[in-house]
């Protein structure tokens, strides 16, 4: 029932402030990560370089799932972005399924840009099924395909210290983001401008993925507070002997 409130509480939420932001813009704060992505795009489509993005392994009937949400809707603005160039982007993933739904997604982002005939099914791919074979095959991309930039945002464990560090022999942009800790700490060693936390669900908002997304951050922020409240008062009431 606490779930189903949760829910409830936050599809009321968000349809609110989705009325709001269709007629007033956000106001966003400043992440310099989002900011360097935006000029990388515009970058590799003047310099006929590839953008790669590696949205990881999570399985989208799992906890992880979120991450691997997030992900797709960064491709499919990105994918949409870059329609125009000779070089289009490339997909990695570690799940079955993700790679099915980083093509169709893909697809989805050429259509919205009327540039159908350049999509490729091949941009989509599945690089391995276990965690190093996705890094190997990953590894690969970034290494023989002329990548620009390099986009890790998802569910990854350690092995993103090995797609990381060919990323960095290539001296490509590295934007690096995602929901596991271990893969976390490795971003923010390695990457120029790493995305912490929450930040990775803001990654459709902050590349103009629509209203949508940008209401979500609202709904996010809302339900943190509540947490926040609920924390509190629980201490309250557990210091006052209340149960």
């Amino acid at each position: 029932m606490i779930a189903f409130l949760v829910l409830a509480i936050a599809a009321v939420l968000l349809l609110v402030f989705l009325l709001l932001r269709r007629r007033t813009p956000a106001v966003l704060r400043r992440i310099e990560a989002f900011e360097r992505l935006n000029r990388a795009v515009g970058l590799a489509v003047e310099n006929g370089t590839r953008l790669h993005i590696s949205i990881g392994r999570g399985n989208l009937f799992t906890t992880r799932g979120g991450s691997a949400l997030a992900a797709l809707a960064l491709v499919r603005r990105l994918a949409e972005r870059t329609s125009a160039s000779d070089r289009p982007p490339v997909v990695t993933s570690g799940d079955a399924s993700l790679a099915i739904l980083s093509q169709d997604t893909l697809q989805s982002g050429y259509r919205a840009a009327g540039a159908d005939e350049q999509y490729r099914y091949s941009t989509g791919r599945l690089t391995g099924l276990t965690p190093f074979a996705y890094a190997a095959g990953t590894t690969s991309v970034t290494r023989d395909e002329n990548v620009s930039t390099s986009v890790f945002i998802g569910d990854f464990g350690t092995e993103a210290a090995l797609m990381v560090e060919a990323a960095e022999r290539e001296n490509s942009t590295i934007i690096a983001a995602s929901d596991n800790l271990s893969a976390q700490s490795i971003f923010y060693a390695t990457s120029q401008d790493p995305l912490i936390g929450e930040e990775l669900f803001a990654a459709g908002a902050y590349t103009g993925a629509g209203s949508a997304h940008e209401a979500s951050l609202n709904v996010q922020d809302i339900l943190r507070w509540l947490v926040i409240l609920a924390i509190i008062v629980g201490s309250a009431l557990k210091f006052m002997g209340a149960f």
